[in-house]
């Protein structure tokens, strides 16, 4: 008698808790980040770092490792101070650079201003942009430092390629878009 009666009491509490457990909800959260994540601003302070640190802003005058900034404004006069700035690559590996800027420009150029850089890349034969000129153009007057330029900062409808290609190979493909240019204009 006297486990019927335990037994009746575990059932009914067995079916208690059924009865007020709530099914939109797990009972039980094991890993409850998983459920219910903390979100944290970027510099603030927080608890959790040892010595109440917080993540702390880059030094002042500094730049991230592997990358150089570059020494002219975005300003039609950085544009002109640009126009005399000459590669930086090294001249003996001249035909590595141009092969390596025509993959490039296959790429990322190519598309406006077509694969020999007059202007008629597949964008601007489907009219989807237009005024994309040819770099034979006489009144462009581009060099080596003024594409640089261009591809570091962007001009007109043509955004910025800074993210797309590290210094390097912005100035292979700067030479090889003054490589079409002479062969444009021959």
């Amino acid at each position: 008698m006297n486990s019927f009666i335990k037994l009746g009491v575990v059932v009914t509490l067995v079916v208690l808790a059924a009865s007020c457990a709530d099914k939109s909800r797990p009972n039980y959260q094991y890993m409850p980040n998983m459920y219910e994540p903390v979100g944290y601003e970027t510099y603030e302070q927080v608890d959790f770092l040892p010595s109440q640190q917080e993540a702390m802003l880059p030094a002042e005058n500094t730049i991230s490792r592997g990358w150089m900034p570059y020494g002219f404004e975005n300003t039609p006069e950085g544009k002109e101070l640009a126009r005399l700035n000459p590669s930086p690559l090294d001249s003996l590996q001249r035909e590595a650079n141009l092969a390596v800027g025509g993959e490039l420009y296959g790429i990322y150029c190519a598309i406006c201003h077509g694969n020999k850089g007059a202007g008629q890349g597949t964008l601007v034969k489907r009219e989807k942009i237009l005024g994309v000129p040819s770099y034979a153009d006489a009144a462009r007057n581009i060099t080596v430092g003024t594409t640089y330029h261009t591809m570091q900062y962007g001009l007109n409808s043509m955004g910025s390629y800074a993210s797309q290609m590290n210094n390097h190979e912005m100035w292979q493909v700067s030479e090889y878009v003054m490589k079409l240019k002479q062969d444009l204009t021959k």
